[in-house]
C-alpha cells in the first residue's frame, strides 16, 4: 500500500462559554492540524496535532514540508525502520534550526508521525493498540528514535523492558474486558462558576467517575482554595481530586498555595509553573511532598522529559502524542518513564481518541500501572469513531486505525 498524495487540513472548533478555559488559556478554540496520507486504495492515514486556533495554519504549512518525503513510500516498508525515518525528519538541518525538536515544527511532526501509524494499523485491519501489541519487541523498537537517551535507555535496555513484560501480558489483558478507567477533566474549567463546578461534580459522580480535576491558578489563591473545597465536599472524601494550575504560578506562589491544600488532599498538582523549568519543578516537588507533581503536556521532547525524570521533578508523566513527536516519541518516553519508575498518565489533546489505544499498550506491553485516562468530551461529535465511555471506563476501540478520523 503506497502513499500517493498528502493532504493537510486546518480544523478549528468553537467551544461553549467557559469550556476549555484555564488560568493561562482563558478563551480557547480547540483545533487540529491534520495530516492525511492518501493511498491508491480507499484508506487514508490521518494524523493529528493539537493546537488552539490561531497559529494552526503555521503548523499546517510545516506539515507540508515535513511530509513531502513520504510520498511514494510503501507503508510496511516505511514502518519497518521508522526510527531512522523519524530521525531524518526531526533532524532535517533547516527545520532542526527552528527548534530543535520543539514548537511549530515538532507539532507538525506529531501529525505526520501519527498519520503513519494510523495508516499502518488500517493497512493491517486492526486498531492501533492491537497493532502495537502484535509487534515483536524488535519491530516496535525499530519504529523509535532513542538518540540522546543512550546513557539512560539504550536499544538493548528498551528491548529488555519489552521482552520481559511480554511474558506476563496475560496478567494484564483483563483491561481488554473491563476497559480503561477514565477521569473527568471537565468538571472545573477555570471560567465556570462555583455553582457550575458543584453541579458538574455531582453529575460526574453519578456517571461513575471517582476521579475529577479542577483548574486553579487564580490571581487570588483564596479563590482556588474555596473552589477546591467545594469540589471536595461535593465529591466526598473518597474521590480522587487533581488540581491543574496550567503553568500560572511562580515557584514561590506554587509553594505558598500548595501549603494551604491540606484539607483538599489533592492526588496531584499539575503544571504548577513554567513547563521548561526543570529545577523549579524539582523545588516544588520537594517542598510540597507528600503531594505529588504531574506535568508533561507542554514538555516538548524526550530529552527534556529525561531531564525531568533525572531531577525527580515530576511524579506523573503527562506526555501527549499530539504534542510531542507523535506515537513514536510517546512510546519512547513511555519506555523511558518505565525504566525510571514514573507512571504515565497522558494529557489528551486528542480528546482521548489516540491515547485510549496507547494506554492499553503501555499497560499490557510495558506493565505501566492502570491508573486512569483523562476524558474530555467536547469534540466527540466531530470524530467518525468517538471514544466511548461507559460507567467512567473507556471502552476498548475495535475499528482499524487510531480513531483519528474527523468528520468533514
Amino acid at each position: 500500500m503506497y502513499i500517493v498524495a498528502i493532504e493537510v487540513k486546518d480544523k478549528r472548533f468553537d467551544l461553549p462559554d467557559g469550556v476549555g478555559s484555564d488560568a493561562t488559556h482563558t478563551n480557547p478554540q480547540y483545533a487540529y492540524a491534520v495530516c492525511c496520507l492518501k493511498t491508491e486504495t480507499s484508506l487514508t492515514g490521518v494524523g493529528l496535532a493539537f493546537t488552539l486556533g490561531v497559529g494552526t495554519d503555521l503548523v499546517c504549512r510545516a506539515i507540508e514540508y515535513l511530509s513531502a518525503s513520504l510520498k511514494g513510500r510503501e507503508i510496511e516498508e516505511l514502518m519497518s525502520d521508522f526510527g531512522t525515518v523519524y530521525r531524518k525528519m526531526v533532524d532535517s538541518p533547516s527545520f532542526r534550526w527552528l527548534g530543535p525538536h520543539k514548537g511549530v515544527v515538532h507539532l507538525a511532526l506529531a501529525a505526520v508521525v501519527n498519520a503513519c501509524y494510523d495508516l499502518w494499523a488500517k493497512s493491517k485491519g486492526v486498531p492501533l493498540w492491537k497493532l502495537l501489541l502484535d509487534l515483536t519487541p524488535e519491530q516496535l523498537v525499530n519504529t523509535l528514535d532513542l538518540s540522546y537517551l543512550e546513557e539512560v535507555l539504550s536499544r538493548e535496555q528498551a528491548l529488555t523492558i519489552l521482552t520481559e513484560h511480554q511474558a506476563t501480558r496475560n496478567l494484564r489483558t483483563n483491561v481488554l474486558e473491563t476497559g480503561y478507567k477514565g477521569y473527568d477533566t471537565s468538571v472545573g474549567w477555570f471560567n465556570f462558576s462555583d455553582e457550575k463546578i458543584i453541579e458538574n461534580t455531582q453529575k460526574a459522580i453519578n456517571q461513575g467517575f471517582t476521579a475529577l480535576k479542577l483548574k486553579v491558578g487564580s490571581n487570588d489563591p483564596a479563590r482556588d482554595i474555596r473552589r477546591a473545597t467545594l469540589i471536595r465536599k461535593a465529591a466526598g472524601e473518597k474521590a480522587t481530586i487533581m488540581l491543574d494550575a496550567n503553568q500560572k504560578w511562580t515557584v514561590p506562589e506554587a509553594q505558598n498555595t500548595c501549603s494551604m491544600l491540606g484539607d483538599i488532599n489533592p492526588f496531584w498538582i499539575e503544571e504548577p509553573t513554567h513547563p521548561d523549568d526543570v529545577i523549579g519543578h524539582q523545588t516544588i516537588a520537594r517542598t510540597i511532598a507528600p503531594f505529588k507533581v504531574a506535568t508533561g503536556e507542554h514538555i516538548p521532547n524526550k530529552v527534556i522529559f529525561k531531564n525531568f525524570f533525572q531531577a525527580k521533578a515530576m511524579d506523573f508523566c503527562q506526555v501527549d502524542a499530539v504534542r510531542v513527536g507523535g506515537v513514536s516519541e510517546f512510546l519512547t518516553i513511555s519506555l523511558l518513564s518505565k525504566s525510571m519508575g514514573i507512571p504515565v498518565v497522558p494529557h489528551v489533546g486528542d480528546m482521548g481518541q489516540i491515547h485510549q489505544h496507547l494506554v492499553l499498550f503501555n499497560h499490557i506491553g510495558m506493565d505501566h500501572e492502570h491508573l486512569f485516562l483523562e476524558h474530555i468530551p467536547h469534540l466527540k461529535q466531530h470524530f467518525v469513531n468517538p471514544a466511548e465511555i461507559i460507567d467512567a471506563y473507556y471502552q476498548v476501540p475495535q475499528v482499524a486505525g487510531s480513531s483519528s478520523d474527523l468528520k468533514e
